[in-house]
C-alpha cells in the first residue's frame, strides 16, 4: 500500500470497529446494548489495536491528525506530507462511519433518540462547558501523544516517524486507558479525523429522523486534540534535551 492508501484504510477500519462497538452498545435491539463505558473503551482500543497493525508498514500508522502534528512539530515528519495525511485519514473515517451505517442500518431505522444515534457517530460533552470540553480534549490527548512519542521513540529517528506493527498493541492498551480514566467527560475523540469524518458521514446518510450533527460543538474535537498533540511533542522536544 502507498501512505496514502495505508492512512485510508487503517483509519476506515478504526472507525469502522470504534464507531461499531458505539452502535452495538447503544442501538435499541442489538445483543450489545447497555453494555456499558467498559465495553466501549475496550472496543476502541481494539479498533485502535488492528488500525495500527494494518496500517504500520505502509503509512507508520498516524491514523490521527493529532499524532501526526505531534510528529511534524517534532522534527520526525515532513510538514509537506501532512495535508495528505490529514486528507486520507479523514476520507478514511468517513467511509468507516458508513460502512459502520451499513452494518447496523436497521438498528439505526428503530433508534427514536437522535442523540443516541449522534452519538455512535461523533462524540459530546457529557456536562456543556467551552473551556472544559476543550480542556479536556487537549489534556487526554496530550497524555495519549506523550505516551505515543515514547512508546515509538525507537522508530523516531527515521525520517517519516513510523509506528511499527509491534507498537500496535501498546498503542491500544494507551487508548485503553485513556478511556477509562479521561473518557468520561467528552467522550475522548483524542483524533480530530475520528470525530470530523464521522460527523460528515452522519449529517449526510439517510437516517431517519436523526436530528442534526451538532456542528456548533464540532470544533472542540478538532482543536483540542491538535492543541494536545503538539504541546506533547513540545515536551518530548525539551525532554529530549535534558
Amino acid at each position: 500500500m502507498t501512505p496514502f492508501l495505508g492512512e485510508f484504510i487503517g483509519t476506515a477500519i478504526l472507525i469502522l470497529l470504534g464507531c461499531g462497538v458505539n452502535a452495538n452498545t447503544t442501538l435499541k435491539a442489538t445483543y450489545g446494548q447497555n453494555s456499558g463505558w467498559i465495553v466501549t473503551a475496550f472496543g476502541w482500543s481494539m479498533a485502535v489495536f488492528v488500525a495500527v497493525f494494518v496500517a504500520a508498514d505502509a503509512s507508520g500508522a498516524h491514523l490521527n491528525p493529532a499524532v501526526t502534528v505531534a510528529l511534524a512539530v517534532a522534527g520526525k515528519f515532513a510538514w509537506a506530507k501532512v495535508p495528505m495525511y490529514f486528507l486520507a485519514q479523514v476520507l478514511g473515517a468517513i467511509t468507516g462511519a458508513t460502512l459502520c451505517w451499513l452494518q447496523y442500518r436497521p438498528h439505526y431505522a428503530a433508534e427514536p433518540d437522535q442523540g443516541a444515534i449522534l452519538g455512535t457517530f461523533s462524540t459530546g460533552p457529557a456536562i456543556k462547558g467551552t473551556p472544559s470540553n476543550f480542556i479536556s480534549e487537549l489534556l487526554a490527548t496530550f497524555a495519549f501523544a506523550v505516551a505515543v512519542l515514547y512508546l515509538t521513540a525507537p522508530n523516531l529517528g527515521t525520517p517519516d516517524g513510523k509506528l511499527g506493527s509491534l507498537d500496535a498493541l501498546p498503542v491500544a492498551l494507551v487508548v485503553l486507558a485513556i478511556g477509562l480514566s479521561l473518557g468520561g467527560t467528552t467522550g475522548y475523540a483524542i483524533n480530530p479525523a475520528r470525530d470530523l469524518g464521522p460527523r460528515i458521514a452522519h449529517a449526510i446518510l439517510p437516517i431517519p429522523g436523526k436530528g442534526g450533527s451538532n456542528w456548533g460543538y464540532s470544533w472542540i474535537p478538532v482543536f483540542g486534540p491538535l492543541l494536545g498533540g503538539a504541546m506533547a511533542a513540545g515536551l518530548y522536544m525539551v525532554l529530549q534535551m535534558q
